[in-house]
């Protein structure tokens, strides 16, 4: 019965449809199609190799560092610090930026964490940065405001009639202020960030003991890791970024990128660098690699953690990992030039920063999880030329997934959602990449990240009607490349099912269901209009 269907078309050119298209295949196989494949093989285990040995790297530094008990942080004596702080009572001024844009839901948590912060009230001062366009509520932030101002703290409330460049140049202008000129450091928080009161007191004194030291950055600690699978599967990437991205690039180079927020800068450090910048989408990490090629250094306080949402719903999560993907892209393609010419740090570090911290973490991991695994591999079953190892095709990405998970014990029973989901994502994040070195149409789009305010939400909330699931799940929450992805995976399971002889197609049909459920906006929460 086989035979009878997918028997080897003839040669001459054929009248019908299906078997024209069959002949079409066969004419560009073998000289273009299987070149092709050929070639990205070869540089796609390239890539693959890349990546994976700065994965292995960064794994045995951090157990280095733990068994050593050699992090950064800890050769500081913090208890001392902060005696004889209060002892002297030379308190530091200390300035909070709150940069915030049309932030109903969570305005309130952010303003109302930092104006509680345990700080002499006459050593700090609370800068909201208002740039909502919704005036109604810009009353609101603003009455919130005066609310903490009768209550002895110093809050200053700023707005302005535009929106020029957005979060970095909101938080530009408000360095700019008289008021600020006395202040030594800055913390930042983004609308969703509830420090602990204690804050300042673990983070302020590493600053003060070390006047080379131009930025503490704390953790982040997931209010709506449980919300959904989605968030779950957020909360394991994450836990992997601060966990070893950022402890191994604080042990070793005392550098890694500015999270935007959750952080706290020697203002000197900032103006040294040139100021905030709107030039890319992430003005954060353009910051921190400034800072760091003016001798800066910077550390990372894995003790101390702040409180903040994770974007639930898909499409925040989408236009997030957006502007995650192209900025640090886009970035890239303009820092280049300068990191290598820079002869203030020494040449290990510049390697560093191009190659691993821009180059693999940056670019090469989109286009590998991508190219490779979801194109490449997948193509080979229905070109039985391509030969693939089985160390590039299997061990290398198990052992990159290993790693990636153990930071997320509480999680390890969702490795394969967390693989399908991460290979449906690259797709968008590859394509992000691309129009941040090309600097194509989108590349400076800034789409701040909607919260639900899940620290307020109570667990009896109503689920949304049918009908308005209905019409978000088909107007609003398409997206045709995964669809595409999800045709193109499903064929050669399909495939593979018929003529193959392993079990590959169980993964290619998983694969496919991803990108479908993904395609058609199955995942997160959905909110009603």
């Amino acid at each position: 019965m086989r035979n009878l269907i997918f028997e080897q078309p003839d040669r001459t050119i054929p009248e019908y449809a299906s078997t024209k298209l069959q002949y079409a295949w066969e004419s560009i196989r073998n000289p273009v199609i299987i070149p092709l494949l050929k070639l990205a093989v070869i540089l796609c285990s390239g890539m693959s190799i890349m990546l994976f040995v700065e994965r292995v790297l960064m794994a045995l530094v951090l157990l280095g560092v733990k068994v050593l008990r050699k992090k950064k942080y800890t050769k500081y004596k913090l208890d001392d610090l902060k005696q004889d702080l209060e002892r002297n009572k030379n308190y530091p001024m200390v300035l909070i930026q709150i940069p915030m844009y049309n932030e109903r839901e969570v305005y309130k948590l952010s303003i109302g964490a930092a104006c509680a912060l345990s700080w002499p009230s006459d050593k700090l001062i609370v800068q909201v940065l208002d740039d909502s366009t919704n005036q109604v509520l810009r009353e609101l932030v603003e009455q919130e405001c005066h609310k903490w101002i009768r209550k002895g703290v110093n809050v200053k409330y700023e707005t302005r009639s535009n929106r020029n460049g957005y979060k970095a140049g909101a938080m530009k202008e408000g360095l700019e202020k008289e008021y600020v000129n006395n202040c030594e450091f800055v913390a930042i928080f983004d609308a969703d960030f509830q420090p602990d009161p204690d804050f300042l007191w673990r983070t302020i004194p590493y600053l003060l003991q070390n006047p080379k030291l131009g930025l503490v950055q704390a953790r982040w600690k997931f209010v709506n890791s449980d919300e959904c699978i989605m968030t779950r599967i957020q909360e394991m990437s994450l836990d992997y970024h601060f966990s070893v991205e950022q402890e191994v690039g604080s042990s070793t180079y005392s550098f890694f990128g500015f999270n935007g927020t959750a952080g706290v800068w020697r203002i000197r450090a900032i103006n040294d660098a040139g100021g905030w910048k709107d030039r890319t989408t992430v003005e954060d990490m353009d910051l921190a690699v400034r800072a760091s090629l003016k001798g800066w250094e910077f550390v990372f306080v894995g003790d101390v953690a702040v409180k903040n949402e994770l974007p639930s719903t898909f499409k925040a999560y989408r236009y997030q990992q957006h502007r995650w993907s192209c900025g640090p892209a886009n970035l890239f393609k303009k820092m280049t030039k300068e990191i290598i010419s820079c002869s203030r740090v020494s040449a290990f570090k510049r390697f560093h920063l191009v190659y691993a911290f821009f180059f693999v973490r940056k670019i090469v991991a989109h286009w590998v999880t991508f190219f490779f695994y979801c194109i490449v591999i997948p193509a080979s079953v229905i070109v039985p030329e391509i030969t693939l190892q089985k160390q590039i095709a299997i061990y290398i990405p198990a052992t990159i997934t290993i790693l990636n998970a153990v930071c997320t014990p509480r999680s390890l029973h969702l490795l394969v959602l967390w693989i399908l989901f991460e290979n449906v994502m690259s797709l968008h994040r590859t394509k992000a990449a691309i129009i941040g070195l090309l600097e194509a149409n989108r590349v400076n789009e800034w789409v701040v990240t909607e919260k639900l305010g899940n620290a307020l939400k109570q667990k009896n909330n109503l689920r949304p009607s049918r009908k308005s699931r209905f019409r978000f799940r088909f107007t609003e929450r398409i997206h045709p490349l995964e669809i595409l992805m999800g045709m193109f995976l499903l064929h050669c399971a399909i495939y593979d099912l018929l003529f193959g002889h392993d079990h590959f197609f169980v993964y290619l049909l998983l694969q496919a269901g991803a990108f479908f459920t993904m395609g058609f906006g199955q995942v997160g929460t959905i909110v009603p209009n």
